[in-house]
């Protein structure tokens, strides 16, 4: 079973991203290249404010559209709180 993990990548205008990923520190150089999503490309660099690994792939997705529906100020407390 592959492990996922949830992050949250703070980036340079101080806007909030949330992802998916089954390789954290790839996915984090692949959005400070530009290549990973639209959103963080005009937004870099970036660098990683929380994040949550080992978990299956639904759990993960689940995870992410719950950090995903709530407002920037909660997002980094409620990614940390999961891990409870």
């Amino acid at each position: 079973m592959t492990a996922w993990s949830v992050y949250i990548l703070e980036c340079a205008d101080n806007s909030l991203y949330c992802g998916v990923t089954t390789d954290l520190e790839a996915r984090v150089h692949k959005h400070n290249q530009g290549t990973a999503s639209r959103y963080t490309r005009s937004r870099r660099p970036v660098t990683l404010a929380a994040v949550r690994e080992n978990l299956g792939k639904s759990a993960a997705f689940k995870l992410e559209y719950r950090i995903k529906q709530l407002p920037a100020g909660q997002k980094i407390a409620a990614l940390k709180q999961s891990q409870s």
